[in-house]
């Protein structure tokens, strides 16, 4: 008895959550917004209509003359669409990212740089940009990146689970943070041995999205599509999961087998964005809190939310990038740093517990 009713209680907490209509339909219009902007701004502005009026123009069937010139369809379509659509994307996985860490960790501070997956998919990166041998090995930076995020977070894995299923969580932090350090430090050793690219390493490190070619988008978007549809398919168990392993237990959930494939899931979208894009923090801290505080606590709304939320956010960091300091253009990691370092004090100062 005393079983079935905590399935009860807790079956009847989870189906009592959701996205309002008002905040479904005010999530989608920042993100249109958001990539109406990233079209339009730069040295030749494109104004809103104009760059719905061109993209109805290469629809079949659809009869609409684009107003813009083909100097303009070209700046639009060839530079800026492919840095537009692949900063949504990213900024999607890493705010989905983080809000599937925090929810199968329960920690409000975790964020998808948890497991060493930053650190490892920098030390890839380097190695691969320090050995180069002629500019077109620069081809291998991403798939580098990708494989060293991968590997850092096997070994965390693994290391977090050789102390046993006992305080299993606490220790995958602990080993998360004991890989990054490690290879903090092997990144750090390639980068003195071959100081003649420490340019080229930290213009990667700092992230940003000034030479996005379509090709990086078809490069990340099938992972990042594959772990998005995993986490979001999971939204209503990192809801059970929030509340204890027990209670997520008592309702037939294997809590083990679960969070290993939430984590691998958001880890390899995690590692196939920072690919492509360099390291770019504080995202997944950012935007799931940001949709707590305004919207709900509810996983069913934070992971879905801090997808849509999340592309448009960066795609609005990347604009004040460029802009800024124009012509010059400032590393995107700086500018979510400046925004993110004050946003996670005050979430680490209210945070009540940090398990």
């Amino acid at each position: 008895m005393a079983v079935d009713s905590v399935r009860a209680r807790t079956a009847a907490r989870v189906r009592a959550r959701g996205i309002s209509r008002t905040w479904q339909l005010c999530a989608g219009a920042f993100l249109v917004a958001s990539l109406l902007v990233g079209l339009g701004v730069g040295p030749i502005g494109i104004g809103g209509i104009a760059i719905v009026e061109s993209a109805l123009s290469h629809i079949p069937f659809v009869h609409v003359h684009s107003p813009l010139s083909s100097v303009q369809e070209a700046i639009l379509w060839q530079l800026r669409a492919p840095r537009v659509v692949l900063a949504a994307l990213v900024g999607g996985m890493l705010a989905l990212a983080g809000s599937a860490y925090q929810g199968v960790f329960r920690n409000p501070l975790a964020d998808p740089y948890l497991l060493g997956v930053a650190a490892g998919a920098g030390l890839g990166a380097t190695i691969a940009i320090a050995f180069r041998v002629s500019s077109s090995t620069g081809r291998l930076v991403p798939l580098a990146a990708f494989a060293g995020g991968l590997v850092a977070v096997v070994f965390a894995y693994v290391l977090g689970r050789s102390v046993g299923s006992a305080r299993a969580t606490g220790a995958l932090v602990l080993a998360g943070v004991t890989v990054a350090a490690f290879m903090t430090a092997l990144q750090t050793f390639v980068q003195q041995q071959r100081t003649d690219t420490l340019r080229d390493v930290y213009a990667w490190l700092l992230g940003g999205f000034s030479t996005s070619t379509w090709n990086d988008v078809a490069v990340a978007a099938p992972y990042i599509g594959v772990s998005a549809l995993v986490l979001i398919l999971h939204r209503r168990v990192l809801d059970v999961m929030s509340l204890g392993d027990d209670e997520a237990a008592s309702l037939g959930i294997n809590v083990r087998r679960t969070r290993l494939l939430v984590v691998a899931a958001a880890t390899m979208g995690t590692a196939a964005a920072v690919s492509v894009s360099g390291l770019i923090g504080f995202v997944g801290i950012i935007v799931p809190h940001t949709i707590r505080l305004l919207v709900s606590t509810s996983y069913r709304a934070v992971v879905v939310l801090s997808f849509v939320v999340g592309g448009g956010f960066l795609v609005l960091t990347d604009v004040l990038a460029r802009t800024i300091v124009s012509p010059a253009e400032l590393p995107i990691g700086v500018v979510t740093a400046f925004l993110g370092a004050p946003f996670f004090a005050v979430v680490l100062r209210t945070s009540k517990s940090i398990r």
